[in-house]
């Protein structure tokens, strides 16, 4: 046991050691926030232990290099004059803030072996920040703008929407943002005409039609792209999709007979056992001794199987409606089996099988009309659909 306690207490040290090492090995390469966020770590579970000692002075070490590294930089970036600089002179400031809460909760750190506190100097950023952060936010508003104001593509109104975005996220309600985070929005929407084509020579149920048409129950929630069935005339439209029925293929309807013949051994009664002689067995009680008395029956089996399919295909298609070319096409494929079990027979019903005795309930149904057949195809050819839209992009 004693054997065993040492050698936990040594692997625990060694541990100890190899993650002080990997520590300081993050100081001399430059990586502060690595060796900040480790040493506060261990600190925050037990700042008083002795083997958590060396992250106090690392903490101490790493805390001042990295603040006077982001000051330079900080002092670099303004000195620059690059207004593309604020956002990272607002993250700076930022950050050197938020590294001072998690430390402040900490204090005093004691370390031991020099009789003195750690030395972290704290510093009030809230002004710096304040400011950085209303000079990011004149700029994201007026670069946002122009590019807004200038914009020849959808992307350049999707950026400046990004812009917007992140502006009433950093300031809400600043000036009229929202507004603009509309317009940008509006004006970056891919909108797309839907077109159901029918070339082949059967008719679609209205009911089909009105289901692929109703996007509404795609669950499509693609913030760039609007898909119309019915074409709005306030609405410029960037491409058109092309739902184009090529076959629709209904087969006859059928009946399959298959039967069955079944015998089974089934109980008759009983018999009484005879001896050698041909005299009845009697028990130790003097009472005759019973058999069971078998006998074979047979049944034909008759199970009909009606069946009826329908296939429809097609081809969906996306046309830039500017370039009026052809971007993309997908094939479209649904297919529907009805299919119907029934059964009767001729014979006795005792030589069945259960589940074979089950179908005899089960009577003949009117087939569904070539109406509904495609109908009932259309519900794969939705999914289908559905599928094509998310899989395109424009």
């Amino acid at each position: 046991m004693k054997k065993i306690l040492l050698l936990t207490a040594v692997s625990i040290f060694l541990a100890s050691c190899s993650g002080v090492k990997k520590t300081q090995e993050a100081i001399n390469t430059g990586n502060y926030l690595s060796v900040i966020q480790t040493s506060i770590k261990n600190l925050a579970s037990n700042k008083t232990k002795k083997s958590n000692q060396p992250y106090i002075s690392l903490l101490e070490d790493a805390f001042k290099k990295n603040t006077e590294r982001e000051l330079s930089n900080i002092a670099f970036l303004k000195k620059d004059g690059n207004a593309a600089n604020y956002e990272n002179i607002f993250n700076a400031y930022t950050r050197l803030k938020n590294i001072q809460e998690q430390i402040k909760p900490l204090l005093p750190l004691k370390i031991v072996d020099e009789n003195r506190n750690a030395d972290f100097t704290i510093v009030n950023y809230n002004d710096k920040i304040l400011s950085s952060k209303k000079q990011l936010a004149d700029y994201l508003y007026s670069n946002a703008s122009n590019l807004l104001a200038n914009a020849v593509s959808k992307d350049d109104y999707r950026r400046a929407y990004d812009d917007f975005n992140y502006l009433n996220e950093l300031s809400p309600n600043y000036e009229d943002s929202r507004l603009k985070i509309e317009e940008a929005h509006n004006k970056g929407i891919d909108y797309v005409r839907v077109k159901l084509i029918n070339s082949t020579d059967k008719i679609i149920p209205v009911r089909l039609e009105d289901d692929l048409l109703n996007f509404n129950t795609y669950g499509l929630n693609d913030l760039w792209t609007e898909y119309h069935a019915q074409p709005m005339s306030t609405v410029k439209y960037d491409y058109e999709m092309e739902v184009d029925f090529r076959e629709i293929n209904i087969s006859p309807e059928q009946i399959r007979e298959k039967e069955l013949v079944k015998e089974s051994q089934i109980k008759d009664g009983y018999k009484y056992v005879l001896d050698e002689d041909g005299e009845v067995v009697v028990d130790e009680d003097g009472n005759k001794v019973k058999t069971d008395k078998f006998k074979t029956v047979r049944c034909n089996f008759y199970q009909f199987t009606q069946s009826k399919s329908a296939q429809v295909t097609g081809v969906v298609s996306f046309i830039d409606l500017n370039t009026k070319q052809q971007v993309n096409t997908y094939p479209l494929t649904s297919q529907f089996i009805f299919e119907h079990n029934y059964a009767n027979y001729r014979g006795d019903k005792r030589a069945l099988t259960s589940d074979l005795i089950s179908m005899l309930s089960l009577k003949s149904v009117e087939f569904p009309t070539n109406e509904q057949m495609v109908y009932d195809a259309g519900e794969s050819l939705k999914a289908n659909l559905k599928n094509i839209i998310i899989r395109h992009k424009f």
